[in-house]
This record gives C-alpha cells, structure tokens and sequence, in this order.
C-alpha cells in the first residue's frame, strides 16, 4: 500500500465545555455519597469525574484519516476508487445535509458540536450508501487529500 501525497488525519475531540460537564457529574456524585462520609464524598468526586470523562473521552476519539488508497472514517473503510466527488459544506449547508436533506442509507459521522462537513459521493454500483457525511473542521483539506489519493 502507497501512502498518499497529501496525507490526512483529524481526530474528532469533544469540544471544551464537555470537561466541565465531566467535573459537574463527579460533583454530583460527590453530593449523592456526602451522607455517607468524606471518604465516600472524595470516591465519588474522583469516580464520577473518571467515568464521565472516559465516555466524552471515547466518543471524541474519532478519527478521518486517508491512508494509502482509502478513506478511514471510524470504523468504516472505503477505498478511494468507490467515491466521487467531495462537496465541502459550510455551517448552514451542513445542518441541511445532517436534517431535512439528510438520506437514510448514508453513512454519516456527525459530530453536532463540529459546524463544517464534507459529503463525498459513493460511486460503487453494489454500495447502497448514497454519500458519505463526514463531520470535519477542515473539509478544504480532507477533499484536497481524497482529491490527491485519488490521482495517485
């Protein structure tokens, strides 16, 4: 496998205020076992807070990447030869394709909290997946790297 010219790899990362959010449920847990003591208090403080922060953790590791002859997007491959055309999306275009435009049988790796997208068409005959909705900061880029992969 030939890696790209123009390699690409974003990772998807839960926005800021989602690490408060963490610490306000470890402070919620802390309030549920105060009754039972300071121990129980600081167990739930440092428990609650752990978990919460795995599971915002988890859900922003997402990874876009274009590797060789493929685009990777979670735990979906798909070669560069079944795609068409990328189509950048703005904020306001991109909340059109994610509701009222959206299509059932597409493939889509939304990230509300991430304004811009990409839709890249699915060329493949056998593939029902119409498109492929890529939740990205930098759509401009990940289209110049399909764009590259696809030449090379």
């Amino acid at each position: 496998m030939q890696l790209s010219a123009s390699p690409y790899e974003e990772r998807l990362t839960a926005p800021r205020t989602w690490w408060l959010v963490c610490f306000l449920v470890g402070v919620s847990m802390a309030l549920i076992l105060l009754p039972f003591g300071v121990l129980p208090l600081l167990g739930g403080l440092a428990g609650g807070t752990a978990v919460a922060a795995v599971v915002a953790s988890s859900y922003g590791s997402v990874r876009i990447r274009v590797v060789g002859d493929s685009l990777i997007a979670g735990d979906a491959k798909i070669p560069v030869s079944a795609l068409g055309e990328a189509h950048v999306l703005d904020a306001e275009e991109a909340r059109a394709w994610r509701t009222y435009k959206a299509d059932p049988r597409a493939f889509l790796l939304l990230r509300a909290y991430i304004p811009t997208a990409l839709r890249v068409e699915v060329t493949d005959p056998a593939d029902p997946t119409p498109y492929l909705y890529l939740s990205t900061r930098e759509p401009e880029r990940l289209a110049a790297a399909l764009n590259a992969a696809r030449a090379a």
